[in-house]
């Protein structure tokens, strides 16, 4: 491989090193594989976009919650947004 006097970062240097190891290997059907990973990153992206919601609360039941947000100096909506991902990766278990 012919070098270049190119100024290279640390992460350029690791790559042109693995190039050189032949730690990478040709792609066949390139155009497929590169739709595939472009449509991976706009689903993670998607997914990772917040969404406002509209919930009707108890009263006494905001005013808690709103409490011990404040006790532990978040706010009440990172509080209930941190409960509802705790739930969602089965990280805490509800009685219903």
């Amino acid at each position: 491989m012919k070098k270049n006097n190119l100024k290279l970062d640390k992460q350029e240097k690791r790559i042109e090193k693995a190039l050189e190891r032949g730690e990478f290997s040709r792609v066949d059907n390139l155009k497929e594989t590169k739709k595939m990973f472009e449509e991976a990153a706009k689903n993670f992206l998607e997914l990772t976009k917040t969404k406002r919601i509209t919930i009707r609360v108890n009263q006494a039941d905001l005013i808690k919650v709103r409490a011990k947000a404040k006790k532990n100096n978040v706010p009440y909506q990172t509080l209930l947004n941190t409960l509802i991902r705790q739930f969602a990766e089965d990280k805490m278990v509800v009685r219903l």
